[in-house]
Parts: structure tokens; C-alpha cells; sequence
């Protein structure tokens, strides 16, 4: 990366950059208040962020404080990934009209719309990244999911402070962004350090005014996203996927995770990887016009078993253990990547508090000794 490409500038005019992108006809979304949460959100000034809040996640749980501290971005994320933006939870597809001597059919989709996302991070790139993998590549591109994603401006924040739920670090995503990002920022003591990952966030960089980043702020920067990276809890056992978790098929642990899970379906609606979905056909009252629309869906429900007049995935057990090994195991094979990105939003939103980090921990233990893997390396 060339000198160029790199910056800094105070912390208070972050504005300028809302205000560049707004003039180059974006919509601009952000992390914001709301409910108890963080959430996206159309934003125009640097005020409609959550300045000076910072989000506490564990197990279920999920709770946010004010610090009073001027940190514009102190939040780590809230529930949302970026999916929603390129995968649509409700998309009309097509629609269907009689006409005389037959039918019409007219594919619908997306208006054009350029919107830049403040405040991403590394683990949310990592996630659309796989997307773009599965609705973009091979034989089978997506239009909708294409007409949305060529509009996207991404900038991310790399981040200085882990979660007790994110495991990034462990999956390779973070907490350094590395690649998919237009701009990507460092947030230190009142200053913000820039670089460009693409044409667009070089365009972007030109046309503000930045200061020479000093040597001794880059180490700054990275000596804190380094402790970031290192106060993680891993996850263990990675070398030894995805043949381990074939191998565990009929491990009595999963009895013992099934007994907990409710089937709720949140960890596959916050995952930034999961891409199941459903096709339903609405008729208006006279029949003459049908909407053909693909509608987020999960694996954890009953209905979504069902193929051919029989469910194939009848009980808790087999959704959970199905999940599961296809996020870190059958993902590999069918995608050459893991399908987890170490956000840990599955484990912030499951209402009962499963944590995958010891759930696999305990199928791949010798003897089913989770503590006997404790020690070994992520």
C-alpha cells in the first residue's frame, strides 16, 4: 500500500467524510441508537451515532452503557450484519399476470440505490465476502443480490476491543480488516487514521484533507488491535475440521445441546453466512396476478426439513447437529471456506446462551473431555 493510500485526521471531522459521500449521491448508514440496541440506520451527522456507548455481550446476553467518553466508535455491533443490504430478507422476484391466450411474467428487481455503510468491521466483510461467494460466482449469479451489491460502499473500523463472544482472531477475519473495504479507519485518542482498499475510497481520500500518519500512530494502532486479537477466547480444534465433526455424528453431545436449544432460529437470522431461504407464490383475492418472492428462511425450522412429503430433519438434534456441521465442516466442501466468520452474534442472541466455541470443543474432546482441548491451539 502506498503512502497515498494512507491518512489521518482529527476525530471531529469525520463529518467531512459523511458529507463528501452524501455529495456523491450515497445514502449513508450507520450504527444507531435504538430499543437497547445498536442497529443500521440512515444517518447525516457524525451525532446520530452512538458516541461515547459501548455494547457488553455474552452468552445471551447483550446489554449497552455509557461511557461519556468522546469514542465515536465504541459499539462493536449490534445485531445486524451487513446480509440484509445485498440479501434481502423479503425480494419479489417475479410477477405473473394473465393476459389473453396465456400469461405474462415480469422479473422484478431491486431500484438502484448507492448507500455507504459507517462503521462496519472485519468480521462483517468476511461475511459478505462469502455471500458475494455464493450469490455471485459459478453458474448461477443472483441478479438481485448483483443489482445491490455493485452500489455498496463499505467503511470499516478495525477493531481495538473484543467482545467476550467474538472469536474472529480464531476464524482469520479480524480483527483487521484486510481486503473488501473501501476506506477502512483506526480510531485512537481523538484521531482517526484512513486507508483506501479500492478506486472508489481512493477517490473518496483525494478529495479530503489529511494529514502524514506518524510512525509512532501506526504502532499504536496496531498494538491495540493486536491485544484486541490476543484477549479472544479461541476456538478450539480447527485443525482437525472438518473430518473430526464428520467423525462425531453420533456424540451424545448432541442430545445434550438439542435438550437446550428452543429452535428460535435467531442464531441463523444474525449469522452474516447463512443464506437459506424460502420461495413463496401470493395471489391477489381475483386470481389474476401472482408475486413470486424469496423470503429469508432457517434450517432450525420443522417446515424447512420437509422434502418430497417427508421431514428429513425432524427433531431439535438433527437441525442443530445439520447447522453445526455444515458451518465448519460441510461449508469446506462445498465452498472451500469456513461458513463461520467468528462475530459471535450466535452466541449473543441465542436465548439460552449456546456457545458454539464449546459445543465444538466438547465433540471433538477425546472421551468427550472438552477440558482436554482447552489447551490446544485455535
Amino acid at each position: 500500500m502506498s503512502a497515498s493510500d494512507r491518512g489521518a485526521f482529527p476525530s471531529a471531522d469525520l463529518q467531512h467524510v459523511l458529507d463528501l459521500l452524501s455529495a456523491k449521491g450515497y445514502r449513508i448508514v450507520g450504527p444507531t441508537l435504538r430499543e437497547g440496541a445498536v442497529v443500521w440506520d440512515t444517518i447525516t451527522r457524525i451525532s446520530d451515532l452512538p458516541i461515547g456507548w459501548r455494547d457488553r455481550q455474552e452468552p445471551g446476553r447483550y446489554r449497552l452503557e455509557r461511557t461519556g467518553s468522546p469514542e465515536i466508535f465504541g459499539v462493536v455491533h449490534g445485531p445486524q450484519s451487513l446480509k440484509p443490504f445485498v440479501f434481502s430478507p423479503h425480494e419479489p422476484l417475479l410477477r405473473i399476470e394473465r393476459a389473453k391466450g396465456g400469461f405474462s411474467v415480469s422479473p422484478q428487481f431491486p431500484k438502484q440505490e448507492k448507500i455507504a455503510i459507517l462503521g462496519a468491521r472485519s468480521c462483517d466483510l468476511a461475511g459478505l465476502s462469502i455471500q458475494d461467494h455464493i450469490f455471485l460466482k459459478g453458474s448461477y449469479r443472483d441478479p438481485p443480490y448483483a443489482r445491490r451489491r455493485e452500489n455498496l460502499f463499505v467503511i470499516v473500523v478495525h477493531c481495538t476491543r473484543a467482545l467476550s463472544t467474538c472469536f474472529c482472531s480464531s476464524m482469520k477475519t479480524g480483527p483487521r480488516a484486510q481486503i473488501g473495504f473501501d476506506l477502512a479507519l483506526a480510531e485512537l485518542d481523538g484521531v482517526i487514521l484512513i486507508e483506501a482498499g479500492s478506486q472508489a475510497g481512493r477517490e473518496v481520500m483525494a478529495e479530503l484533507s489529511l494529514q502524514p500518519v506518524p510512525e509512532a500512530l501506526q504502532a499504536e494502532a496496531a498494538k491495540r488491535i493486536d491485544a484486541c486479537a490476543d484477549s479472544q477466547t479461541h476456538l478450539q480444534g480447527q485443525a482437525t475440521l472438518p473430518q473430526a465433526l464428520y467423525d462425531a455424528h453420533d456424540h451424545h453431545r448432541w442430545d445434550e445441546v438439542a435438550s437446550r436449544c428452543l429452535a428460535c432460529t435467531n442464531c441463523t437470522m444474525v449469522c452474516p453466512t447463512c443464506f437459506c431461504h424460502t420461495v413463496e407464490d401470493r395471489p391477489t383475492l381475483d386470481r389474476q396476478t401472482t408475486e413470486r418472492t424469496r423470503l429469508w428462511d432457517s434450517c432450525f425450522t420443522h417446515e424447512h426439513g420437509y422434502i418430497h412429503g417427508k421431514n428429513i430433519r425432524p427433531t431439535i438434534k438433527d437441525r442443530y447437529r445439520m447447522w453445526l456441521t455444515h458451518k465448519f465442516a460441510a461449508w469446506h466442501n462445498q465452498f472451500g471456506m469456513s461458513g463461520c466468520v467468528g462475530c459471535g452474534r450466535c452466541i449473543t442472541w441465542c436465548p439460552v446462551g449456546i456457545d458454539v466455541r464449546e459445543e465444538i470443543a466438547a465433540l471433538l474432546a477425546p472421551n468427550g473431555n472438552p477440558a482436554a482441548r482447552r489447551s490446544g491451539g485455535s
